[in-house]
């Protein structure tokens, strides 16, 4: 299977698109000024203590105060605020956490009005971004993650994946990383460590390290809210945690993005570096890879999937429900448990994929369509789970009731991916009216007129849509070929395939839109 990350950057946003066997799979947005991602260090302070919830509402800057539960500080909370106050005091300069006295562990039972107090200053780390009408959700169980390795400050544990099956792999893995970790630090082995060599990663534990020690300066100074270490841009992120050695191409149509792209590549897999290519296109890298109208097809309501059958994706605040249709699909000599059987195979397919795309988390139920035999039932439960086996998103899967309804419970640490795919009418403007078509042609000819004679353009650009640039620039003459003579200035039309009949955009000599 061959894999493909398309990365769209523009001054407002960053879109990376991860496609397989040219399909898009994942859709991510990143805002250029994103705060509060998953993965953030921040020093906040207590706002609130609930001890009815065994929780506290902490101030890291956002509008809302974020959520920390008792069990989310971890069993090391206790240092952790040692490290703070001792990282915070001016005259003592902290240059590693083995000078840091291990406090006992905090009791598993415990309450949180026993280890913190209204006004206090707490170093957390954001675990789920905020969603819908809540706050970020946070965690003093600090972790810096890496391709490799996922570094646990105060903690001396190594944890190798459960991915890695290989008994002898593990423990060559787990003794390797005990000789080079520092004290106080302890690590978990992810997956894609199976194989690697020592100098790889002890030279990631020792970046990672570092990053984590970044922090030990800012705190003299800081005061809270503040941000103290930033997750790594999404790009990167994403990388990070989907990148194999199957992959065919990364295009991005940034160089400066490029370059961050290739230097982080080449840390992992200094052969793979040409895979990294910019993208200098004149149409948009989304538009050129087919992805915007694959995004169009795939965020609606209603979504096809083969031969007709389609499925019908409602959102609630509780939880999704998505419903599978066979359609106006049928093949001659198939009965219908068959038929069943064929669309529901292929509907779990489509699912994984939809899940993956839109980041749906929460509780997810699927309405498949009825099959009356046991055998076919776990066949499309064994399907689900099979097809949702690329997902990296943490889930659980329970078998079809006899009624077909599946259950799926994704996590949720991101707001869901929502694209809206109803566009307003950029010729009625949504009145339902329009100018008659006989007189469009016209009414271009007139704004080519202001704009050359009016306004002394030099050169014009004009964007319609396919039908209409055929109509300009076929037949002889062409009226595009009367419209140089007339005025003896070049005019380029461009076909646009996602324009509406009667839509028309006006660029001049550089490219900018001209509003008439």
């Amino acid at each position: 299977m061959s894999s493909d990350l398309i990365v769209d950057v523009s001054s407002t946003e960053i879109v990376t698109a991860l496609l397989e066997d040219k399909k898009l799979v994942e859709l991510n947005r990143e805002n250029s000024e994103v705060r509060f991602a998953v993965g953030d260090i921040y020093l906040g302070r207590v706002k609130k203590i609930m001890p009815s919830l065994n929780a506290a509402f902490i101030d890291v800057g956002y509008e809302k105060d974020a959520f920390l539960h008792y069990l989310d500080l971890g069993p090391q909370f206790s240092t952790l605020k040692e490290f703070h106050q001792q990282a915070s005091f001016r005259k003592n300069k902290l240059t590693s956490l083995s000078k840091i006295t291990s406090k006992p562990d905090i009791n598993k039972e415990g309450k949180i009005n026993e280890v913190m107090k209204v006004g206090q200053h707490i170093i957390v780390q954001v675990a789920k971004e905020p969603i819908s009408s809540k706050g970020p959700r946070l965690t003093s169980e600090i972790s810096i993650a890496g391709r490799n390795l996922v570094l646990m400050p105060f903690s001396d544990r190594v944890s190798v994946s459960q991915k890695i099956k290989s008994t002898e792999e593990k423990n060559r893995l787990k003794k390797l990383i005990q000789s080079i970790k520092p004290q106080k630090y302890g690590v978990i082995i992810r997956t894609v460590a199976e194989d690697k060599r020592v100098a790889e990663l002890d030279a990631e534990l020792k970046r990672l390290v570092a990053r984590w020690e970044s922090l030990f300066s800012l705190l003299t100074n800081a005061k809270p809210p503040c941000l103290l270490v930033g997750e790594m841009d999404r790009t990167i992120a994403l990388l990070r945690d989907i990148y194999h050695p199957d992959f065919s191409n990364i295009y991005v149509n940034s160089s400066a993005v490029k370059d961050e792209i290739c230097e982080y590549v080449e840390n992992i897999d200094s052969e793979k570096k040409k895979i990294v290519k910019y993208y200098s296109g004149k149409e948009p890298i989304l538009s050129h890879f087919g992805i915007e109208k694959q995004i169009k097809a795939s965020f609606g309501k209603t979504v096809s999937f083969k031969n007709g059958s389609y499925l019908i994706v409602e959102h609630t605040e509780a939880f999704h429900v998505i419903d599978v249709n066979s359609g106006n699909r049928s093949k001659a000599g198939i009965d219908q448990e068959t038929n069943a059987l064929e669309v529901n195979l292929a509907a779990a397919d489509e699912i994984a994929r939809q899940l993956r795309l839109r980041d749906m988390g929460g509780i997810i139920v699927i309405d498949f369509i009825d099959m009356h035999k046991n055998e076919n039932r776990q066949a499309v439960y064994d399907h689900m789970r099979k097809a949702m086996g690329a997902d990296r998103t943490k889930h659980n899967i329970l078998p079809l009731s006899k009624f077909c309804l599946m259950q799926i419970t994704r996590q949720r640490v991101r707001p869901e991916q929502h694209v809206d795919t109803a566009e307003v009418c950029p010729v009625c403007k949504g009145t339902g009216e329009v100018t008659p078509t006989i007189l469009f042609t016209d009414d271009i000819e007139s704004k080519v007129d202001y704009l050359f004679t009016e306004l002394g353009k030099k050169k014009l650009t004009i964007q319609v849509h396919p039908y209409v640039e055929a109509y300009l620039t076929k037949g002889f003459p062409s009226i595009k070929t009367k419209w140089f003579f007339k005025y003896w200035k070049k005019v380029k039309i461009e076909p646009v395939a996602t324009f509406q009949m009667l839509e028309a955009r006006f660029l001049d000599e550089n490219l900018e839109e001209m509003i008439l």
